[in-house]
């Protein structure tokens, strides 16, 4: 598995979307360079950072259809039932919601949390409230997707803007078919996901559990699942 602050990570290949951001960090560092010699480095090293952002580590995602997978790195922040965005089209109840707070050391491209169909992808406009809020749910700039997995069961995955993010890039339209933890979409720069699942599923993660995209388990669809407690060691 995957570790962040590997050298795997950190070395790994650079999303195409963040190319055209390191080329201006680091124009802007020669011309800042050319002022005044020392803000070069502070430049360079504002590139070495966008660089790093962008990472795109490859990760082995388990090829089972019944498995539901984080869409994100960083912190399960939050694990409770939460009424999903009016454009998922997945009713006004409150289902199952895990959360999934990055912040701008984590790696940001977003991935499938199962394998199906996109049924709904929609983009919401909205403000730029700190994403670990629970009122970020409603209120932030957001995309979010409704897939279709195993034997008919839906899964909504929601991505959120934060107080820094202000660009969500989506890679996948309605009516894509998606693999084990396909890539589905970027989020710039800090930012969550939040996971919404079938009313009967539970999960199997807690608050304050290290998630990684494509992973690790949040949920199984289908099959009783036991309520999650831990502790701190």
């Amino acid at each position: 598995m995957s570790q962040l602050g590997t050298p795997t990570s950190v070395l790994a290949p650079i999303n195409r979307a963040g190319w055209p951001f390191i080329a201006g960090f680091f124009v802007l560092a020669v011309v800042l360079g050319f002022l005044w010699k020392p803000l070069f480095w502070v430049g360079l090293v504002a590139t070495l950072w966008c660089v790093y952002f962008f990472r795109d580590p490859e990760r082995v995602t388990p090829a089972d259809p019944d498995l539901v997978t984080s869409p994100a790195d960083g912190v399960v922040s939050a694990v409770r039932p939460r009424v999903p965005p009016p454009e998922l089209g997945m009713g006004k109840d409150p289902l199952p919601c895990i959360s999934v707070f990055l912040n701008v050391f984590d790696v940001h491209v977003n991935r499938t949390p199962v394998p199906g169909t996109v049924l709904v992808r929609a983009y919401h406009p909205g403000t730029f409230v700190n994403a670990a809020l629970d009122k970020a749910s409603d209120e932030n700039e957001r995309q979010s997707f409704r897939i279709g997995a195993d034997r008919g069961r839906e899964v909504g995955v929601v991505q959120i803007a934060g107080l820094v993010a202000r660009r969500i890039v989506g890679f996948v339209e309605t009516g894509d078919v998606l693999q084990p933890g396909q890539r589905i979409g970027l989020i710039r720069f800090g930012s969550r996901c939040d996971v919404y699942l079938p009313q009967d599923v539970r999960p199997v993660v807690i608050e304050g559990q290290r998630a990684i995209a494509g992973e690790t388990v949040l949920a199984q669809l289908h099959g009783e699942q036991a309520i999650r407690q831990g502790r701190k060691s």
